[in-house]
This record gives structure tokens, C-alpha cells and sequence, in this order.
């Protein structure tokens, strides 16, 4: 099993579920198996209109607070001081947690002032309702202002992370200042199980392209990934994913791969420092 990522305080699982667009009975029953497979690391947000059933999951699963990681994340019309209090408020209360380990600002707003909305969220930490405080889909300037210039303690940067998604500069940024990278998308919605390259990677280690992708992510420095997974088959092989060393031969392949396919690029997206084809 690799090591979790430590950051601002808190130990960080490098394998995850991701829970976007999982919603009722059958989000609480994905949650309640991953659990029960061994996973410690959970992700929600308030937008997915989840953390109530995932709340009840993290109850039923009788596993100690202190051994899990619960991120949730406040959206970004919630990001004046007053009202990103009230959105951690309510999520804690359909989470039924009295902390979350770490709370995200979901997408950056673009009328935000930042030092107040990270201001608010360190408040939340001082006040022991989060545990740690970080960010998503944040650009390189976007972390230079909060961290270099703000001085703000942020534990991650979450953003859409893939083997067709070239996130090299954000990556250097991000390990010279010893933050994690949390990759969301780490599969290309289902794209990299669809592979031919990776399939053939897969074949020599009895692995899927699936797989190959996910141990890809995570056999990286400061990488952690959040998959979806709502079938116990495949919480089961994201888990396998992590004892799957691959080879330069395969890193080769991998590298040649196309790297500019962005996502998840919603109208509100911040512009990228980058701008990636679609």
C-alpha cells in the first residue's frame, strides 16, 4: 500500500472515491462498500447534493472518525465570509460530522476577493470545523497569489489530472512547495479503460488499461486520485491499482500519449494559464 501524503497536519490517503453525480441509496451503498473494502479517503461537495447519504455511509460503516478522511467543498456562490460559514455549517450537518478533515474551495468565483474567502476558511480551521483548508481548479496564478502573496496554508490543489491532461507546471508548483495534487477525472470519464495502449500495458502485468492509468497517477510524487466508483468491482480494482509498479517502457508509452485534452471545463472555469484544445 503506498504511503499517504502528509500535508498541513493532516494525512491524506493517495487513493480516494469520488463521489460526483452519485446521488440516493445507490451513493450511500457505494460509499458503505468502499469502506468496506478499505477505503479511508471520501469526496464530496456540497454541489453533489450527496453528503447526507454519504453522512449516513460514514455512520453505518462503524469505522473510528480518526481513521478517515472526509473532504467536502463549498460552491462558489458561497464564497463571501458570512455565507462560506453557513455553507460548512450545513454540510456538517447533512454529513452529521462535527469536522471535516479537508474543506475546498470548489471553483474560485470571479468577482471572489480571495484573502477575505481564505481569510473565512482559515477561521473554520481555527475553529476546529475543518481540520485542513485547500483549493480546486485553481491556476498557477491563482495559487501564487494564495500562497505566495496571501500566505495561506493550502493543503491541496484539486483539479482534472489524466494521462491525456499535461499538468506538468502545476505539478513542479505544487512539489516545490511540498502540497499534494488531488486528480479528479483521473480515468478521462471512462476514456482510459477504452485504451488500446494501455490495454497492451495491462496485458504484461495482468492489469487493466484501467488500472494502468490509475497506477500511472499514483506511482507519482505528491499525486493522490479520486475515481468515481459505484460497483464493488471497480472500488475493488482502483484499489489493486495501487501495488501496480509499472516500467519505463510503459512510462514511455504513456508520455507519448496526446496530453491536451481537457474535460471538465465548465463556463465558469477560471482561464486556464495554459490554454488546453479541446
Amino acid at each position: 500500500m503506498i504511503a499517504p501524503l502528509e500535508t498541513q497536519g493532516i494525512s491524506l490517503p493517495r487513493l480516494g472515491l469520488g463521489t460526483f453525480r452519485m446521488q440516493g441509496a445507490a451513493c450511500q451503498e457505494a460509499v458503505e462498500s468502499a469502506l468496506a473494502l478499505g477505503y479511508r479517503h471520501i469526496d464530496t461537495a456540497e454541489m453533489y447534493g450527496n453528503e447526507e447519504v454519504v453522512g449516513a455511509a460514514i455512520a453505518a460503516s462503524g469505522i473510528a472518525r480518526s481513521d478517515l478522511h472526509v473532504t467536502t467543498k463549498v460552491w462558489h456562490d458561497h464564497l463571501a465570509s458570512d455565507a462560506l460559514a453557513r455553507a460548512l455549517d450545513a454540510s456538517l450537518q447533512r454529513l452529521k460530522l462535527d469536522h471535516v478533515d479537508l474543506y475546498l474551495v470548489h471553483w474560485p468565483a470571479t468577482n471572489m476577493d480571495m484573502a477575505t474567502t481564505l481569510a473565512a476558511l482559515m477561521r473554520s480551521r481555527e475553529a476546529g470545523r475543518t481540520r485542513a483548508i485547500g483549493v480546486a481548479n485553481f491556476t498557477l496564478s491563482m495559487l501564487n497569489h494564495a500562497i505566495d502573496e496571501i500566505g495561506a496554508p493550502i493543503a491541496c490543489n484539486q483539479v482534472e489530472y489524466h494521462l491525456y491532461l499535461d499538468q506538468t507546471p502545476m505539478l513542479g508548483y505544487l512539489r516545490s512547495k511540498a502540497i499534494p495534487l488531488i486528480a479528479y477525472c483521473p480515468l478521462a470519464q471512462g476514456q482510459a479503460a477504452e485504451s488500446e495502449d494501455l490495454a497492451r500495458i495491462g496485458a504484461k502485468h495482468n492489469a487493466s488499461a484501467a488500472q494502468v492509468a490509475l497506477a500511472w497517477l499514483l506511482g507519482q510524487e505528491g499525486v493522490a486520485a479520486i475515481p468515481k466508483a459505484g460497483r464493488i468491482i471497480s472500488q475493488r480494482t482502483n484499489l489493486d491499482a495501487l501495488s501496480l509498479a509499472l516500467d519505463d517502457e510503459d512510462r514511455q508509452v504513456i508520455a507519448s500519449l496526446p496530453k491536451r485534452q481537457r474535460l471538465v471545463n465548465p463556463p465558469f472555469a477560471p482561464p486556464w494559464d495554459k490554454p488546453i484544445a479541446e
